[in-house]
Formats: structure tokens, C-alpha cells, sequence
């Protein structure tokens, strides 16, 4: 229980999660924009969450994660290739989900649904421990 009080007061989990949400309505209105203009779901699927990728950049390396980005240099390269690399680890999850989806016969919305979530935990896991971990 203590953990968990812990937890719940670590600011940085509801940053990610407001930092998230706002890099979601990009993704998400992109994806429906982009449906609506008769792109298939899938490639659809794969641009929205791109651009929610770049949103969430800049909303993590300033809102979010501000006592543990590089300033400078290799260190801050770095932080850059692996937030990339963690991008692309849940846009291939988003990806594989809403193909799979379409490919089942379920409507997209609901694999986009379901991959959102899985692409949250997995994306804030590998940027909490990996990409931003704490500067020695």
C-alpha cells in the first residue's frame, strides 16, 4: 500500500500521462483525418502516430522528464535515438494491433482502442527506465 501511495505521488506518471493525452489527440485526429480522406487504416494508423511521436517529444523533454534530459552533446543524441527507437517499438505494436484488427474482421477504432493502451505502458516504460533514466 505504501508503494503504492508512493507511486501515486510521483508527479512524473500524471506528467507522462497529460504529455501522453496530448500527443494521443494528435495521433488519434490525424488517424481519423486522414481516414476520412480515404487513406487506408493501417498507413493511416502508422502517420498519426508519427506526428503523436514528434508531439510527444517535445512535450516529454519539457514537461515531463525535465530533471533527467541531457543538455547537450552525445548524451542528449542519445536520449534522442533511443526516445525514437522506444517510438518505434510502440508504433510497430500500434501498427501490427490495427492490422490485425482490420485483418480479423474488427473495426480498426477498436484495434486503434486497444493498441493505445498497450503502446502507453510499453512506450512508458522503456522512456521512465531507459531513455530517461536518472543522470549520473
Amino acid at each position: 500500500m505504501q508503494a503504492m501511495l508512493h507511486r501515486l505521488s510521483d508527479l512524473t506518471i500524471l506528467r507522462y500521462l497529460l504529455a501522453s493525452v496530448g500527443a494521443l489527440a494528435v495521433d488519434m485526429g490525424s488517424f481519423l483525418g486522414l481516414m476520412a480522406l480515404g487513406l487506408a487504416a493501417t498507413p493511416a494508423s502508422a502517420a498519426g502516430y508519427t506526428l503523436g511521436i514528434l508531439a510527444h517529444w517535445l512535450l516529454s523533454s519539457r514537461a515531463v522528464f525535465t530533471g533527467r534530459v541531457a543538455r547537450s552533446g552525445t548524451a542528449r543524441t542519445r536520449q534522442k535515438v533511443l526516445f525514437v527507437v522506444s517510438a518505434l517499438a510502440g508504433l510497430a505494436l500500434t501498427t501490427g494491433i490495427v492490422a490485425a484488427a482490420q485483418a480479423l474482421s474488427i473495426d480498426p477504432r477498436a484495434g486503434k482502442l486497444v493498441a493505445i493502451v498497450l503502446s502507453f505502458a510499453l512506450t512508458w516504460w522503456l522512456r521512465n527506465v531507459v531513455v530517461f533514466r536518472a543522470l549520473a
